[in-house]
């Protein structure tokens, strides 16, 4: 399977890393965006590895979820891609995650 990450799910990565260089833990940060992007990827042989996320059940679109360190990345499958749509924080309120 191909995997895909949406725009919103770039950007939210993109935060991920922005934060730890704001507090000066730039390397942190990207050995966390590195790890949560080889999270992703297990996803093109194993699409259904991630839960179901319990959190976006009433979207009725099927989102699963992955966990690394304190983020789930957020997925749908559509045919033969996954598309990645948000890497969330968990230390974060659920209404704040985007389907």
């Amino acid at each position: 399977m191909k995997v895909i990450f949406t725009p919103f799910a770039q950007k939210a990565l993109d935060g991920v890393y922005a934060y730890y260089q704001r507090k000066g833990l730039g390397k942190s940060g990207r050995k966390i965006r590195a790890a949560i992007i080889r999270k992703a990827m297990i996803l093109r042989d194993y699409p259904y590895a991630g839960q179901i996320e319990e959190f976006l059940l009433e979207e009725n679109k099927g989102h699963r979820h992955l966990m690394e360190s304190n983020y789930k990345v957020i997925y749908r499958i559509i045919g033969q891609v996954v598309y990645i749509t948000d890497i969330f924080d968990t230390r974060q309120g659920p209404e704040k995650m985007n389907p």
